[in-house]
């Protein structure tokens, strides 16, 4: 990555993905690159995730959801001053996370590292199966910062491209009823017994996960925290778990 040279040595922020949440799940990297900060910023319920490591060794900056730019002016400031500020957020901050607007905010001004982290759509594939073996897309259906007109031109283009839908922030108690539009539109082009998936807290104390079919989605137990995944034509369900084929033809046929 090429780093930019800020105002003074010692500025840096580093902008670092956590994975599903569980301590175990954050990678080396990003808590090596922790070490290195004075100080980590996120949103409160993501310092809570770090907090049992850090608590007392590093000063932790807590901030409420839907301040994401206050967060990156916040951290842009600590970094000027000539700290070493860690900017946290669950998953891969480059996905849906804190990555492009913290490059946004500091522009030149001091150096930005992205530490990659276990995406939502990784952790939970991992849980129901195979399921991404072959191409998908990731599609969020929060219409906070996209409007739902352009959510449905994605939802329908994936359907007619045959890829497997990993879909983020499903519903909410503001949106319950987005992941069964959604699932409507999908039932435009896709069988209602189209092979699908969900996780709910992938990768922390509270995981659940169940297997179900596209039209049976709308009766899942499934709000904020989860990670739906719907299969494409060759998607099964064998012994219990959701496969995707990658296709291989015979052993020595396929790519790595």
């Amino acid at each position: 990555m090429l780093l930019r040279t800020g105002k003074g040595g010692a500025e840096m922020i580093y902008v670092v993905g956590l994975g599903p949440g569980g301590p175990e799940q954050i990678t080396p990297r990003a808590l090596a690159a922790l070490e290195k900060c004075d100080l980590i910023v996120g949103y409160k319920a993501y310092i809570e995730l770090v907090r049992p490591i850090f608590e007392g060794r590093k000063e932790l900056v807590a901030s409420p959801m839907k301040r994401e730019r206050d967060r990156c002016e916040e951290a842009l400031k600590l970094s000027l001053s000539g700290r070493t500020v860690g900017l946290i957020s669950s998953g891969d901050p480059g996905i849906y996370g804190m990555a492009g607007i913290m490059l946004e905010v500091a522009r030149d001004r001091t150096k930005v590292e992205i530490i990659p982290g276990i995406t939502a759509a990784a952790s939970s594939a991992s849980i129901l199966g195979a399921p991404l073996m072959h191409d998908f897309a990731v599609i969020s259906l929060s219409d906070l910062l996209t409007p739902w007109e352009l959510i449905e031109r994605r939802l329908r283009a994936a359907a007619e491209a045959d890829f497997v839908i990993c879909i983020y922030n499903p519903a909410s108690h503001g949106r319950p009823d987005h992941l069964a539009r959604a699932a409507a539109i999908l039932m435009e082009t896709l069988p209602g017994s189209r092979a699908a998936g969900w996780v709910r807290n992938a990768g922390r104390d509270e995981e659940s996960f169940g297997l179900t079919t596209l039209d049976g989605l709308k009766e899942a137990p499934i709000d904020m925290f989860c990670t739906v995944i719907i299969g494409n034509s060759a998607t099964r369900v064998i012994n219990g778990r959701l496969i995707t084929p990658r296709g291989y033809r015979h052993p020595t046929d396929g790519e790595d």
